[in-house]
């Protein structure tokens, strides 16, 4: 055999062997969490603020004097908006969030949460009726809530689903259509 049919040999054999390797890695990396949370049909038991965990528990009185409580699996889909009265996205998307609190009424909950340690609660107060909020409005005057889920700007707003599992966390501002269409496969309406 020659040198030059010798060579060609060995560089056949290492890409071979190199192939084997690469398929071996592949074949047995790990599969995705969600896929196997869907297949065993079981809700997760650590709750964190992330989405795939149970919700942070919490409850708040509203300023119609109800106490709303997060905690575990309930009837309807809830959105947690986190807000502050100066804040420009808060502003630009309360209208919008009032038209959805409307429209999917009969499967989704928004919860409007000011973060009264990062507001003027008078201010939070002209800003609830300035845009005549249709949904429940809590203030978390010790920043206990908005430090349970991590919050870090504003707007934050948690899509929990009705088993008490956060589907998404969403930072900042969405556009009407985005909010729909997420609304639309939180609540599977």
């Amino acid at each position: 055999m020659t040198m030059k049919a010798s060579n060609k040999l060995n560089i056949t054999v290492l890409l071979i062997v190199v192939c084997v390797a690469v398929f071996a890695v592949w074949h047995n990396r790990e599969p995705k969490a969600e896929a196997v949370l869907a297949q065993q049909n079981e809700l997760p038991m650590k709750s964190g603020p992330k989405a795939g965990l149970r919700a942070p528990s919490f409850s708040l009185q509203g300023t119609d004097g109800t106490t709303y409580v997060v905690d575990g699996p309930r009837d309807k889909a809830v959105i947690l908006n986190f807000w502050a009265s100066w804040c420009d996205p808060c502003q630009q998307e309360a209208p919008e969030l009032n038209t959805m609190a409307t429209k999917y009424k009969d499967v989704l909950d928004i919860y409007g949460i000011n973060v009264s340690s990062q507001d003027y609660k008078p201010n939070a107060e002209r800003f609830i009726k300035k845009y005549g909020l249709v949904f429940p409005v809590m203030f978390d005057v010790k920043d206990e809530v908005y430090s349970k889920y991590n919050g870090a700007v504003f707007p934050t707003n948690v899509l929990i689903d009705k088993n008490g599992v956060i589907s998404e966390i969403i930072l900042g501002i969405l556009s009407p259509e985005e909010l729909e269409e997420k609304i639309i496969k939180l609540t599977e309406s």
